[in-house]
């Protein structure tokens, strides 16, 4: 694809970096064939290739205000950063890293109305704050029964209790665990199994107080500013554990690692971050990551359930690794039901759900019935939005999948305890 950039324009490194993944488009239209929003609505402009035109049109013409408009924000707020267009483009174009900086051109140029302004950045101040959410979370379900069925589907029914984690400093073998923001107050029982489990392995799974929301929530409402300074804060949280040793960064949330893996990349122009950025990228691990390197033998676990796997498109197509958790599973004897269209989006994508909730049931409510042909017992997934928003349907149960491993667990014998 040809560019117009100026030579003042191309100074800029955000738009150096878009002309470079503008030109690597040959505008095939393979990305619309994948794209849940174009098949919904069949708009070329709800499609990749559309929106990369618009924003190209955008970026090029920074004093034609024919250009910036609020339809144009429109197509690109309903963008789910799904990223299965990066999977399937032949060229590699890189549509996740074009979408921040157009997003964030047009949000400067055609500023929102100020209720929604007000209400995007209560989103942000209030699910980025993990002790805020947990308060919010518990008084929710409190008044769950009273609320409209649309809001209700938002909170789900008290999850079960997280368990004890083992000791921290039992094993040599340590890895840091981003707890997140929105997780511990709507699934508490994820990073505990996650930790039980690791734990059988001989890793200590030890969490970082100091270290809050990954910042991909602020980043995805374009306050990118602040997501970027969550992950600076992120980094100086994880540092003196990092010097002392810790082997990895694990995340137990899929959107959480896409974030963390990128920090590398986001803070490359920082030159009192950048290094150290490269180095917690490098560190990230999915947790699938850690035990599909493992020897699982020592987890006797009694796979013998059958599971319905949602892979979350932060896991196949942000981290590309599609087919890791599947795999696992088939190593601890867990029977898997086929699920058709698999690298399709649930519809949750971050605050999503919340944002575009008509576009969102629609996709939740195609992804349920393809999870649910093979007659699963379960649903499992690697995300918690992906978890929260398809259980919201009330229909089969949703849970993360290391909880049904750690369910399936033999009890721990007096030599591994």
């Amino acid at each position: 694809m040809q560019t117009r950039f100026s030579p003042e324009a191309l100074e800029q490194p955000q738009i150096r970096e878009a002309d470079r993944i503008l030109r690597s488009c040959v505008h095939c239209g393979f990305c619309n064939a994948t794209c849940p929003t174009y098949q919904l609505l069949g708009d070329e402009r709800d499609g990749p290739r559309g929106r990369i035109y618009l924003m190209k049109a955008l970026l090029e013409n920074p004093d034609t205000p024919d250009v910036a408009t609020a339809e144009t924000r429109l197509h690109l707020d309903r963008c789910l950063t799904c990223r299965n267009c990066e999977t399937t483009c032949p060229s590699g174009v890189e549509y996740g890293k074009l979408l921040d900086i157009g997003r964030a051109e047009i949000e400067a140029r055609v500023p929102r109305r100020l209720p929604e302004r007000l209400f995007r950045r209560l989103l942000r101040r209030t699910m980025a704050r993990p002790q805020i959410a947990s308060v919010l979370f518990g008084l929710g379900r409190a008044v769950r029964p009273l609320m409209p069925g649309a809001l209700r589907e938002k909170i789900p029914a008290r999850p079960p209790g997280p368990g004890a984690r083992p000791d921290t400093g039992r094993h040599p073998r340590r890895m840091l665990m981003l707890e997140g923001c929105v997780q511990p107050g709507l699934s508490p029982n994820t990073n505990a199994a996650a930790a039980r489990v690791l734990d059988r392995l001989g890793i200590s799974l030890v969490p970082v107080p100091q270290a809050g929301c990954c910042g991909a929530l602020d980043y995805h409402l374009n306050a990118q500013q602040d997501g970027l300074d969550r992950a600076r804060a992120n980094i100086d949280a994880w540092w003196p554990a990092i010097e002392a040793g810790a082997e990895a960064i694990v995340q137990t949330a899929s959107g959480c690692g896409a974030f963390v893996k990128e920090y590398g990349h986001l803070l490359a122009g920082d030159p009192v971050y950048a290094e150290r950025a490269a180095v917690v990228s490098r560190l990230a691990r999915d947790l699938v990551e850690v035990l599909r390197d493992e020897p699982l033998e020592p987890l006797q676990v009694r796979g013998n359930r059958q599971l319905a796997f949602h892979s979350p498109c932060t896991l196949q197509h942000g981290q590309r690794l599609g087919g890791a958790v599947e795999a696992v599973l088939s190593r601890l004897d867990f029977r898997l039901t086929p699920v058709a269209d698999g690298h399709l989006c649930c519809g949750s994508s971050g605050t999503y759900s919340i944002t575009q909730p008509e576009l969102s049931r629609r996709l939740r409510d195609q992804k349920l019935r393809a999870l649910e042909a093979g007659g699963p017992e379960v649903i499992v997934t690697a995300n918690i939005g992906c978890q929260t928003h398809l259980a919201g349907a009330g229909r089969t149960p949703v849970r993360h999948w290391i909880e049904i491993v750690d369910e399936a667990m033999a009890p721990a014998t007096a030599s591994s305890a």
